[in-house]
């Protein structure tokens, strides 16, 4: 089986949770670390699908490793390679798709609900039927839902959460690959642009207290979410 790619933009952005995931399904996998100048693959036909991971960088930064990754996006959606993306890698495939990236409204920082779309395709990728989930995240943009795609999640700040494009690629705004130690490690990288929203009394925002509060427990339950999601993901691998 050829293995999935997994692309990681910042030391922060590490795949966490992902990797014994992958392993558990005996999927195989190959870590391109862009931020240390890997390229970006020009052919999709040596993996059987994409991971896409977060980045404190911005899709409208005119980064070429950017403009690199949406045109493989679009080539392995042509040729029926299941993607995945998590934060940044979520917008990079909405853009991919013709959806423009912009700012939120507000940043989202920190342990925040979302809410989950009474739909069977709901069920189908992240295995609950809960309305309410508490999820970590960590953006300043969002994505306009790209035509045809089916949106399964929101939150009050961010309409767009989570969505399934082609029945077979998956983008999420929000962070469930974090382990605790990722979530000590980026607070501690970025943790002065939290206090920048902190002192501007930012609505959806943690203080450093929330943010690591009960985290084995709080990441448990996101991994649940993430094993699902990444299983009905795993079904449209190809070669398999």
């Amino acid at each position: 089986m050829k293995p999935v790619a997994i692309f990681q933009h910042t030391p922060a952005g590490q795949p966490g949770a992902v990797l014994p995931i992958l392993d558990r399904l005996s999927i195989p996998w190959e870590l391109i670390p862009i931020m240390d100048g890997a390229p970006v693959p020009t052919d999709p036909a040596g993996y059987s699908g994409m991971v896409f991971m977060g980045g404190s960088m911005g899709v409208n930064d005119g980064l070429p490793w950017i403009s690199e990754e949406i045109e493989l996006i679009r080539r392995a959606d042509q040729e029926g390679l299941p993607i995945i993306g998590h934060c940044l890698g979520a917008q990079i495939m909405a853009n991919a798709f013709g959806s423009p990236v912009r700012r939120n409204d507000v940043m989202e920082i920190g342990w925040l609900d979302i809410e989950m779309a009474p739909m069977a395709q709901t069920q189908e990728w992240f295995g609950t039927q809960d309305k309410d989930r508490l999820v970590f995240q960590w953006h300043a943009d969002t994505f306009d839902m790209p035509l045809g795609a089916v949106r399964l999640a929101s939150s009050p700040h961010c309409q767009n959460q989570a969505f399934v494009f082609n029945d077979r690629h998956l983008g999420m705004q929000f962070h469930l690959e974090m382990t605790p130690e990722l979530v000590a490690f980026l607070l501690e990288v970025n943790g002065p642009v939290l206090d920048r929203q902190l002192a501007k009394s930012a609505p959806a925002v943690n203080t450093r207290e929330e943010l690591l509060d009960r985290l084995d427990v709080r990441t448990r339950s996101m991994h649940e979410l993430l094993e699902a999601a990444y299983t009905r993901w795993a079904k449209g691998l190809v070669g398999v």
